[in-house]
């Protein structure tokens, strides 16, 4: 299992760590805390961009 910490989903998304801290908080991604410090399995993050671009591309324009 790879897990990523907030900081590293953060540059694997290109994104803030707010953003993610705010997704988590509107559990738009899940993760696990370990030792008070969020974590993500990488497989589980890719799984659920995939689930993100087909929910994109069924959505009407």
């Amino acid at each position: 299992m790879n897990l990523l910490d907030v900081d590293d989903l953060a540059r694997y998304l290109k994104l803030r760590k707010q953003t993610i801290y705010n997704w988590l908080n509107q559990r738009k991604i899940t993760g696990i805390k370990v030792g008070g410090v969020w974590r993500f399995d990488k497989k589980e993050v890719d799984k659920w961009l995939r689930s993100q671009a087909r929910r994109a591309v069924r959505r009407p324009s």
